[in-house]
């Protein structure tokens, strides 16, 4: 879960390679590096450890120059975060710089066959044995070195490895881990996601698994892992560098929470485009369904599967993609896997898709990347319309996977012969509507920020929810733990009497999504259970019922929705909520600790 970039041309390449890292500083930020081959021809590595404006700190004054170099920034896998682990590494002759996102599962074997062949080893981290098998394997060129290395390796990774010896390329490998080339003129780029470089170039090659790119200044040439010569078209990417700006927002938590308004309506489009998806032809081929999906993406599953089961009339599944590969499930070819990932790279979902493939299952993905790796493995394709998301934190990609499991619902619905036409143009319209509600609803933030002031130092908050928004009360509840370090649980409300009731005293606040649909008096017997308890209730809600303003110590009001768009509304205050008690607590909103936004390790 780390950040590559590399690039080659007549640039500079310093700033190239930190303004590339600044970008991806999302996937990694414990330490970061970089190597170049200077104009002497020399290797020259320069590391630290923290955030890459660490690393800025650490080059002042030193005029280090070059036109070609390789750099990253770390989420720490193997070994804690300190200079010797950082990357780049090197090979012991000096001559071989590297940078690795992903990890080597056989390293330990590896390190020490290395070390009884006399190799010594500065770090605890898997990535350098790569530099040291390299240079233990060389033979002719670093492309024939790199393929049979390449056989060597067991895991998921993308390398970048530049040479003293071919000072003018830079060989790229790639096996489970996200790795794109830009193509520009007279210059040439890796790295691990678009935004890394899209100031220079919109097009791009996406590297397959078991794929190797030797790349110069003005050639990019792509082999298997036999070494046979690919052909790739670059591919044009539609969005420029504005979007992954703050844009005068503090964070892009921020932004991107403002940004839903727009995600949703390109979401909407983009996904009334394309009915002619083949997989609404095959519905009829599966009797199950599981939903695989890990953190954000597993809530936003629970959500579908109320939709699916309701208009698809299809008995589903939810599953985190972590568990789900591990355990037998009677998965067989009238199986449908419906894998949601934003990113498209996570480990556990993809690997968890790949093998019920193995099993005759069809795998649906829900991806908001297009060309990643989950998108290119799945029979069939569903898009979000979100632009990038670099806050850690999931926002607008949320409601977007919300919306499109809503689409795919009632469209396989009509498809199917479950719901009419004219009950899907009413929908249509409902969705139509949305984005004006959720712009409405946004006006709540300045009253979300003062709930949020007033209530920054307490140590446990409960968030409950039933039906459709008892995942709303998941993701509210997991919102303030990712970025504020707040200890808080979500739970469907009618099981607050079945343990976690004893937990509400006077200092307890509670969270309570309370839309008025169906079960409305249920979940408001609820907070009297709450109130009964001197909790202190935090309402969410689009009702004007006299009551639960009177059980209500805070409220927000949402706009009104069709009932069963009420999670893409609701968890707009949470959101909001989350971010001001981690503003207030002076937390790294964008970058949290410990995690990472794309999880490409296991």
């Amino acid at each position: 879960m780390c950040g590559i970039v590399g690039y080659v041309g007549s640039r500079e390449v310093v700033p190239v390679l930190i303004h590339g890292l600044m970008r991806l500083e999302y996937r990694g930020y414990d330490s970061a590096g970089i190597a170049i081959i200077d104009e002497t021809g020399n290797l020259i590595i320069e590391k630290a450890v923290g955030k890459i404006k660490d690393l800025t700190e650490h080059l002042w004054g030193k005029n280090i120059k070059g036109h070609i170099g390789i750099g990253h920034t770390r989420w720490a896998t193997h070994g804690p975060p300190t200079v010797e682990n950082a990357h780049p590494h090197k090979s012991r002759d000096n001559s071989i710089a590297l940078v690795h996102n992903g990890i080597v599962e056989n390293y330990v074997q590896l390190k020490e066959d290395l070390i009884s062949k006399g190799y010594k080893f500065s770090s605890q981290t898997d990535t350098e044995v790569i530099a040291h098998l390299i240079e233990e394997e060389w033979d002719e060129n670093l492309l024939k070195t790199v393929l049979k290395v390449a056989k060597k390796l067991k895991g998921a990774y993308a390398v970048g490895i530049i040479s003293t010896k071919e000072p003018d390329k830079i060989v790229a490998l790639r096996k489970g881990s996200p790795l794109v080339i830009g193509i520009g003129e007279g210059e040439n780029f890796i790295a691990s996601d678009i935004p890394a470089v899209l100031e220079y170039t919109n097009k791009f090659i996406t590297l397959n698994d078991d794929e190797i790119a030797v790349i110069t200044k003005d050639s990019v040439d792509i082999y298997n892992i036999d070494g046979e010569k690919l052909e790739r078209e670059p591919f044009t990417v539609n969005w420029d560098i504005s979007v992954a700006e703050k844009e005068g927002y503090k964070h892009f938590m921020l932004k991107e929470i403002h940004q839903q308004p727009k995600s949703l309506t390109d979401t909407i489009s983009g996904f009334l485009s394309n009915l002619d998806n083949p997989v609404f032809d095959n519905l009829n081929k599966f009797n199950k369904l599981y939903i695989i999906a890990c953190g954000t993406s597993f809530h936003a599953g629970l959500v579908g599967k109320f939709w699916i089961e309701k208009f698809l009339k299809i008995p589903v599944i939810v599953d985190y993609a972590s568990e789900f590969r591990y355990r037998e499930s009677p998965i067989d070819e009238k199986t449908l896997i419906l894998a949601i990932s934003q990113s498209g790279e996570t480990a556990d979902t993809r690997f968890a898709a790949i093998d019920s493939q193995k099993k005759g299952a069809k795998v649906l993905s829900i991806v908001n990347v297009v060309g990643s790796s989950l998108s290119r493995e799945s029979d069939y394709v569903l898009y979000t319309y979100c632009g990038p998301e670099i806050g850690v934190a999931a926002t607008k990609t949320y409601t977007a996977q919300l919306i499109t499991l809503f689409l795919f619902a009632v469209y396989g619905g009509l498809k199917r012969g479950f719901i009419s036409q004219r009950e899907f143009e009413d929908f249509r319209h409902h969705l139509s509507i949305l984005p004006k509600a959720i712009e409405e609803t946004l006006k709540w933030e300045d009253k979300i920020k003062d709930i949020a002031y007033k209530y920054q130092n307490v140590k446990d908050f409960l968030f409950l929810g039933r039906g459709l928004n008892y995942p709303t009360a998941l993701e509210g509840a997991l919102k303030l733990k990712e970025i504020s370090y707040i200890h808080a649980e979500g739970y469907p409300a009618g099981e607050m009497k079945h343990g976690p009731i004893a937990l509400i005293d006077e200092n307890m606040p509670v969270v309570c999504i309370a839309p008025e649909d169906e079960i409305f008096e249920k979940m408001l017997s609820n907070i009297q259970e709450v109130k009964a308890r001197k909790g202190i209730v935090i309402t969410v809600t689009d009702s004007d019922n006299s009551e639960l303003e009177k059980l209500s110590d805070e409220i927000v009001k949402v706009e009104k929705v069709s009932s069963q768009l009420s999670p893409i509304v609701n968890i707009l205050p949470l959101q909001l909520l989350s971010y001001y008690i981690a503003t207030f607590l002076g937390k790294d909103v964008d970058q949290p600790r410990n995690l990472a936004k794309t999880v490409t390790v296991e």
